[in-house]
């Protein structure tokens, strides 16, 4: 007790309290007791004792954060636990803990202050002019091999050269002396006037070390605060490829599938971006969404008027627009320019063939471009469900039945529905649910099936419900329907994981069949192989499903092999049981 450091205020406090006893009549023993314990507890005189430090040192102005990516620390620790839960209870409470709303606030407001990203923000101190006078800065920029991160375009109304944008990350946002909107009187004591972007280019280009810019400031420059959406790219691009990008040098190249952190979205046209996980912290052009749907409209009336046939076209393939804004091309040291029902062909015994007539007003094409997303961890217990799409023949059907036999108490496939009468020893719940014509058809129409059908006068059908229990029971549901039941499987209740099934080219698919002696789905009245005819059917159905709904695939297997195709099966179900994935933002 005599060692402990007593807090000087409070011990005066409690002396002056003491003295004063008599004098405060309305104040039981009780009261006083209490409040003459509490300010003698060691508790309060070490809390005390380090607000005061704590004080001092922000005085001293000493007192500073140690990190400013605290939350995306935790999201890198989140994804190093996910694959450690079941080893100790320790590691499951920890990966709880750091997924839980009140820690990721507190984490995200911490990293707002240390970057100083906040507001309110005080307005620049007015600088007074004379009114014919304009307000002039000198920026000096070093030139090195890294782009100075700007475009620049000439004023439609002023004709004056200003500044386009400014990429994110880029050298001159990191100075913080350039801003969208300045106007460029001089560069290395040039006088810009009269001259274009690619003459300023020139210029720069020509220069050595030190850049000198004489720069009338925009009236207002904004805050920046970087956007936190992140996209999974549906269509690849490459800059070099755009005969509209602002600027080559700038843009961004990605493939299909590739995340993208979407930096800045302030032009209608390019947005700035960067590859998730990528280290390079200046963002590059890609282009918008709205940009790119009206690519593909363009794209898709240029191949509807070549051709009234049937045709599989690449989403990604640009197709000209008019030019935007001026497109010099520069070296990269310079400053850059800127199913609701479908029938059923075949039934075997507990088995339903959802071989479906192509639905054309239900396979409307979607116009794929970008889709927000976010990392979904996996749920210890609750499984995500595991769809399995494919065109009939290509092996779906015995990759899911290899997959279930591996732990027939883990791996499970919802019952399907039926209007039929059961036949002579099947027993309702186990090869199928009976049920009415009726209660099928009213079910039907409130939308409780993710698909369905009709085969010999009797309705058959998978219903959501089946699924949702399968989940909850900790089961992994393993599904195969009919392509067209995505667009009522992939819902933020479900969350599925959605993996291709794809056939390889004409001549392997035929040789890889007819060597395993692999039976037609094609034909059930005759055990026989498959046909040549039978073989382009399955390819032919595997680019219409792969154009209509490859946006919404999690994983390609390519069926060549059925031994090495179930082996990258099983490595997908433990990587979706382990890692965080990236999922529709709306599903988490």
């Amino acid at each position: 007790m005599e060692n402990f450091n007593w807090d000087p205020a409070l011990s005066k406090l409690l002396s002056a309290l003491e003295a004063n006893r008599a004098s405060i009549p309305q104040c039981s023993d009780e009261e006083f007791n209490f409040l003459s314990e509490l300010l003698q507890s060691k508790e309060l005189n070490a809390l005390v004792h380090v607000y005061n430090k704590i004080l001092r040192n922000l005085k001293d102005d000493k007192f500073f954060p140690i990190l400013s990516n605290a939350m995306e620390i935790n999201v890198e620790v989140l994804g190093l636990l996910a694959s450690k839960t079941h080893v100790s209870e320790e590691f499951k409470e920890l990966f709880q803990l750091l997924q839980k709303p009140h820690v990721q606030a507190l984490l995200i407001a911490h990293d707002t202050v240390a970057q100083k990203d906040y507001y309110p923000r005080l307005p620049d101190i007015p600088v007074e002019v004379d009114e014919d006078e304009e307000t002039v800065k000198i920026v000096q920029l070093v030139k090195s091999d890294e782009p100075l991160g700007a475009t620049i375009k000439t004023d439609e109304q002023t004709g004056k050269i200003v500044i386009a944008r400014v990429m994110h990350g880029g050298a001159a946002d990191r100075s913080g002396l350039i801003h969208v909107g300045d106007e460029i009187h001089e560069v290395n004591g040039i006088s810009v006037e009269g001259k274009t972007p690619n003459d300023v280019l020139k210029i720069l280009q020509s220069s050595e070390g030190t850049i000198t810019f004489k720069i009338v400031p925009a009236d207002s420059k904004g805050v920046f605060r970087e956007s936190k959406v992140r996209v999974r790219a549906h269509f690849s691009y490459k800059a070099s490829e755009d005969p509209e990008t602002p600027c080559t040098e700038a843009g961004l190249d990605f493939e299909k599938g590739d995340v993208l952190h979407i930096v800045c979205q302030d032009d209608a046209h390019w947005w700035q971006a960067r590859k998730e996980g990528d280290r390079n912290m200046r963002a590059g052009l890609i282009p918008s969404r709205a940009l790119q749907e009206h690519r593909i409209i363009m794209q898709r009336q240029h191949l509807q008027e070549k051709s009234d046939d049937d045709k599989i076209s690449l989403c990604s393939v640009p197709v000209p627009l008019p030019t935007l804004c001026p497109r010099p091309r520069t070296s990269s040291s310079s400053l850059h320019e800127s199913p609701t029902k479908c029938s059923l062909q075949g039934i075997k015994t507990k088995k339903i063939m959802y071989d479906a007539a192509e639905n054309d007003d239900f396979d409307r094409e979607e116009i794929a471009t970008y889709e927000e997303v976010a990392k979904l961890y996996p749920r210890p217990g609750l499984y995500r469900p595991v769809v399995m799409i494919g065109p009939p023949g290509v092996g779906r059907n015995e990759l899911k039945r290899r997959l279930m036999a591996t732990d027939p108490d883990k791996y499970k496939t919802p019952v399907p529905y039926t209007s039929r009468p059961p036949r002579p020893g099947e027993i309702d719940g186990k090869e199928y649910f009976f049920v009415s014509r009726e209660q099928m058809d009213q079910d039907i129409s409130s939308g409780k099936f993710i698909e369905y059908g009709e085969y010999k006068g009797n309705l058959y059908g998978t219903s959501a419900e089946s699924v949702t229990s399968l989940v909850n029971a900790g089961y992994v549901c393993i599904l195969s329907p009919h392509y067209q039941a995505l667009k009522m499987l992939r819902t933020p209740a479900l969350k599925p994981y959605v993996i291709y099934i794809k056939p390889p080219r004409f001549e392997i698919l035929k040789e890889t069949r007819n060597e395993s002696r692999a039976r037609s789905t094609f034909d059930e009245t005759n055990s026989r192989g498959f046909t040549d005819e039978e073989f382009d059917e399955i390819i032919h159905s595997a680019e219409r499903i792969e154009f209509l709904y490859s946006h919404m695939f999690d994983e390609i297997i390519i069926n060549a092999d059925l031994s090495m195709a179930f082996e990258q099966l099983l490595t997908i179900i433990q990587k979706l049981e382990s890692e965080p994935l990236w999922v529709p933002a709306s599903w988490v």
